[in-house]
């Protein structure tokens, strides 16, 4: 069980039965093709914003916001993704209850840009996030909420644990505990190195994140995925440079083709294209983050349990409940949904699921603060 969940840091589990898996044959069937290009935030939040929390580091965080009124809806995102992963659950949430929407990309990820980008400690990133707080509302800020997945959820039960944001409603944590999660460390680098260093283009990255069951809803991977990677200017044949997953579709899909002669002179024509391009990489090298991985999950259950405000846990799977929050489960510490159909990133695989269990939290967190 534990082998299949990793960080995403905790990435996603295996694709559903008859879905298709990283590696094998990427077969989309006769006449069918879906739409891969990226799709812009500004569809699914009103402002971006490079937020200022310190004039002597120049520390800028990327925020993206809707609305003006109401409890902040704060989210955090997982390792390696971005705000934008919150993009298509921003725009449902936010069409169906009073709330302005806050999502910010964490150090090192995104269009965040910090001095010290390599200080990844739950410390330091729990820090971040209050002095965010406090930038955007002062020292009396609106009640808060907070959603993070994987990643992000740790560093929010830290957040919360160690009251960075006084006027928190509540903490709301999705797909991460604290005991699969350290069981999954050990994997972790393996699963790094299997995926591709490399995509041709943003589109590219886009259909591998589908393909390989990382992100199941179309939708929201071609507003997230241009979050998670970043132009990089070393030419496609030098050295070090393993083939893009994009030559990988194309080389797959013409295995299946009939039409031998034209399908050669249009790869030859498309790699020449690419050649003239930047590649794409990953915004983060996510295995030169190993050293904070313990601290971001150690103590994790403890932590949570300990937070007075009340508290939501949803997984994609009730396999990933550890001893301690067994316990607190069924002495009513916090609330619990599974939803099983879902891969790790649950707010992007179901954001509509998602969005229902957060309005039931939201509404009842809201009757206890008035």
């Amino acid at each position: 069980m534990s082998s299949h969940l990793h960080l995403n840091l905790l990435a996603s589990r295996p694709p559903v039965p008859g879905g298709l898996q990283s590696g094998s044959k990427m077969r989309m069937g006769p006449g069918r093709k879906r739409d891969f290009s990226p799709l812009s935030w500004s569809q699914y939040f009103e402002t971006m914003e490079d937020t200022l929390y310190s004039l002597t580091t120049l520390h800028t965080f990327r925020i993206y916001s809707s609305g003006q009124h109401g409890p902040v809806l704060l989210l955090l995102h997982g390792g390696g993704h971005s705000a934008l992963s919150w993009a298509v659950f921003t725009e449902v949430i936010y069409n169906r209850i009073n709330c302005r929407v806050v999502a910010m990309d964490l150090r090192a990820h995104g269009d965040t840009k910090v001095k010290n980008s390599d200080d990844l400690s739950a410390e330091t990133m729990a820090k971040d996030i209050g002095k965010v707080v406090e930038a955007l509302y002062g020292e009396n800020p609106p009640p808060i909420m907070m959603i993070g997945h994987s990643m992000g959820g740790a560093i929010a039960v830290h957040t919360a644990a160690a009251n960075h944001v006084p006027s928190l409603l509540g903490l709301c944590v999705i797909d991460v505990v604290e005991g699969t999660a350290m069981d999954a460390l050990n994997s972790m680098q393996n699963f790094l190195r299997s995926r591709p260093k490399t995509f041709k283009s943003v589109e590219n990255a886009i259909e591998w994140s589908v393909k390989s069951g990382q992100i199941r809803n179309v939708e929201s991977a071609r507003v997230s995925m241009g979050g998670q990677v970043k132009k990089c200017e070393e030419p496609l044949n030098s050295p070090g440079v393993s083939k893009s997953i994009g030559e990988v579709i194309i080389e797959e899909e013409e295995e299946e083709e009939e039409e031998g002669e034209s399908n050669h002179k249009r790869k030859k024509e498309d790699d020449q294209e690419v050649k003239k391009e930047s590649l794409y990489t990953w915004q983060i090298d996510l295995s030169k983050t190993e050293k904070y991985w313990e601290g971001w999950f150690s103590g994790l259950s403890a932590l949570f349990l300990s937070c007075p405000v009340p508290k939501l846990l949803l997984l994609a799977g009730v396999d990933r409940l550890d001893k301690d929050l067994t316990i607190g489960q069924m002495q009513g510490k916090f609330q619990m949904q599974v939803l099983p159909q879902c891969g790790h990133a649950v707010h992007e695989d179901a954001p509509e699921k998602v969005t229902f269990h957060c309005m039931v939290y939201y509404t009842g967190c809201n009757i206890r603060h008035t």
